[in-house]
Order: C-alpha cells, then structure tokens, then sequence
C-alpha cells in the first residue's frame, strides 16, 4: 500500500494515536498526513497575520501614532474580542446549509484580508481621530470575518483530523506564528529605534493581508468529506435554539461557564501594558519588546500546549489558569514596592509569563469543544459557545475596564480573583480528551 502523501513529514511534527486514527473512514484516514499538514500551514499563516493585527498591541499603538482619543484605543480589544464571537450563533444555520465547511472558511479569511488591507491603506495615509475611528471600524468588519472562520475551522478539524492530533495541529501553527513575532518585534526593535512610523507599520498590515490570501489558497486543497445536512426544522430560530442548548446539555453549560472564568489571561495583558506606559515605559518604542514577548510564548508554548491539550485539554485550561492568576497577583505584590515598579524588563517578563499561559489555554479549550462534540452538534457547540463568550467578554470587560479608572492594579485584582474561581470551576469538568481517559 503507498504512504499517504506527506507522511512522513506529519509524523515528524505530529504524536500519532493509532486506535482513533484506525476508527476513521478508509478515505478520511488516507488524507489525514495531507489535511493535518495543510491545516498547520494555514493556520500558522493566520496567526501570524493575527501577530500584527494585535488590538492590545501593533493597533492600540497605531492609534496612539495617529494622536486618536484614548477612548478609540480602549474599544479595540472589546470589539476584535466580541465581534467575533457574537454573530456566530446566527451564523450558523447558513454554515450548516454547507456540506463542506472549508468553503465557509475560505470566504472568512478572504474578508480578513480585506479588512487587514483597508487597515494598511488607513496607516499609510490617514492622521487624527478620523483615522482612529477608521481602524476601529476595520476592526469590526475584521471581527465578523473571523467569526466565519472560526465556526468552520473546528468543523473542518474534526471532520478531517481524529482525536490525539488537533491539539497538537494548533499547537505547531501557534509555534510557527511566534517565530514572526520575535522576528516582526526585533525588526521595530532594531530598526525603528524610539519611533516606528505609521507608515512602518502599514507595511506589515499589508504583509499580514498577504498571509491570509496565502492561508485560502493553502486551505482550499484540503480534502474534506462531505457532512450530513441538517433537516430543514423551524424550532424558533437561531436564537432559540442556542438558548435550548444552553438549558438543555448540561455538558455544553458547564463548558462555557467554566470559559467565561479562564479571562485572566486574555485580558489582563492590556492592563500590564498600561502598567509599564504609566512607569515610563510608553510610546512606539516601547511596542518591541511586548511583540517578542508574545511571540516568544508561541514559541515555547505552542507544540508543548497542543500536546498536552491532546492528553487532557481539561487539565491544562486549569493549570494555564491557574498560573496566569499566580503571576498577576506576583505582579501586583512586586508592584507594591516602588523601587521594583520601576523595573524595565518587569512588565515585559509578565506580559511574556501571561502570554505563554494563554496559549495553553486557548489551545485546550479549543481542543476540547472539538473533542467534546461530535457531527453538526460540532457547529451548533462552537457557535453558541463563542456568542455566549462575546457576551461575557463584555461585560467582564466592561467591568475590569471600570476598575480600572481606580488604577490598572484595581482590574487586574479583579481579573485574578475571577481566574481563582476559574481553576476550581475548570476542575470539575469531565475528561473528553483521548490522553485523559
């Protein structure tokens, strides 16, 4: 019989688990060295974009360069965050009218590039707050794409990808797209000095708009098996059914509560950079370093976080908690005493801290919907999940953002506390990862 195509490549990069692999089709687990390879290519192009069209991060100091409102600049996380998770559940009955989801992902990522385009045309020639208000509402349209790809990423993994392997899938793709960070924050490390111009930085927009036009191409040669569509039932609409699926699978409620706990990592990295900006540490030339820092956690995390999602994704959302809420309540004890607040690598180092526990947990509870589902209940999951967390999203972060008119030590007290009752919550799931049973 002749190897799968790429065969050894895959599993060079990927561990293997023969006993799910063998319950696939025969066609299914012929293509899985050529899917899994194709899946890691083009999600690593997509996070590398998303390494540049970072709201906490390359936008806010974009905005910042434009001399905009600080109130553009808080705006940018809570509308990339949210606006691509809430439309999901209304998203859904279009994608489930596809028997193939890979198509949905495609028109996703070619809107990405658009947007990430009109960005780079705003940097390169707009000025003032009209400019800031351009890039937020770029932001948006960005955000909606993004919740097109997310809904029909998972479906396509786990039509194509058995379980013991996609955590490890988004794990190298997060790998590869730290290494563009490091080598994207060196380069306005070594070359922009003190000031990394608009123009600087519309250049990279536009190499990242390049990157999802190359991710499409990559995904469109997936060979994804054609699904099962769902009968054609009117129980209320979009809006009904993700209520009854939230009242109904007690599973799928847990899930998402024990998700909207796990926010410590993904919003308290703003509050660190507003941290250093109020030592003295602000202004573009102050960008690099936060950029390595990120994509150094990538690097690190990436493979050793899809692996271990792939063992227990449960275990690994509560140990990346639970160190992310350790190392903001490190950060607001050193913080305490004036000479240590003044360090200039402090903030960096627990941005970087944050950022590799973030990757862990991104991966696990990625790993585990997917895991978790099965068929079209798969979409319904994903979507639902993601609206329910757009909604949390904002109000957690309305709420941290409050506290923190008090000081960003207020928000981040509020954000550990919060990841305390995480851990807890995120130890009382029940195992659905291959590793874990």
């Amino acid at each position: 019989m002749t190897e799968p195509r790429g065969a050894k490549i895959y599993d060079r990069l990927v561990k293997v688990d023969e006993d799910a692999l063998a319950r696939l089709p025969e066609e299914v687990r012929r293509n899985v060295p050529a899917n899994g390879l194709r899946q890691v290519a083009a999600h690593a192009l997509q996070n590398a974009g998303d390494q540049v069209v970072n709201a906490s991060t390359v936008l806010a100091w974009l905005v910042a360069s434009f001399g905009a409102p600080s109130w553009i600049i808080g705006l940018l996380v809570p509308v990339r965050e949210s606006g691509s998770m809430l439309p999901q559940a209304a998203l859904t009955p279009w994608v489930r009218r596809h028997r193939q989801r890979k198509w949905i992902w495609i028109i996703g990522a070619a809107g990405q590039s658009a947007a990430v385009a009109a960005m780079a045309f705003t940097a390169a020639t707009g000025t003032g707050t009209a400019a800031g208000i351009a890039i937020l509402f770029e932001v948006a349209g960005f955000a909606l794409a993004r919740a097109v790809t997310s809904i029909a990423s998972k479906d396509v993994q786990g039509r194509t990808i058995p379980k013991g392997q996609r955590g490890q899938i988004n794990g190298i793709a997060a790998l590869a797209s730290g290494i563009v960070a490091v080598t994207v924050g060196l380069g306005i490390r070594l070359f922009g000095g003190s000031d990394v111009s608009p123009v600087a930085l519309a250049v990279l927009l536009g190499a990242a708009a390049l990157a999802w036009v190359a991710a499409l191409l990559v995904f469109a040669r997936i060979r994804e098996p054609d699904g099962d569509l769902p009968e054609n039932n009117d129980d209320g609409g979009w809006l009904r059914r993700s209520w009854n699926l939230l009242r109904d699978d007690r599973l799928f409620r847990r899930f998402v509560g024990v998700r909207g706990l796990l926010l410590v990592s993904a919003l308290s990295p703003p509050f660190i950079v507003a941290m250093a900006q109020d030592q003295g540490a602000g202004g573009l030339g102050g960008l690099g370093p936060f950029i390595i820092a990120s994509g150094l956690a990538a690097i690190l995390g990436g493979r050793l976080a899809g692996r271990l999602a792939d063992r227990s994704s449960r275990n690994l959302m509560m140990f990346g908690c639970a160190a992310s809420t350790l190392v903001v309540f490190a950060l607001l004890a050193v913080t305490a005493v004036p000479a240590a607040a003044d360090s200039s690598w402090l903030y960096p180092a627990a941005f970087f801290l944050l950022a590799l526990n973030h990757i862990g947990v991104r991966v696990a509870r990625k790993t585990y919907v997917v895991d978790m589902a099965k068929g079209n209940k798969r979409t319904e999951y994903v979507a639902v999940s993601n609206t329910t967390m757009g909604i949390l999203l904002l109000l957690t972060g309305g709420i941290s953002s409050a506290l923190a008119l008090l000081g960003p030590g207020a928000a981040l007290l509020f954000l550990a506390v919060l990841g305390s009752v995480g851990v807890v919550a995120a130890s009382s799931l029940p195992e659905v990862s291959t590793g874990g049973r």
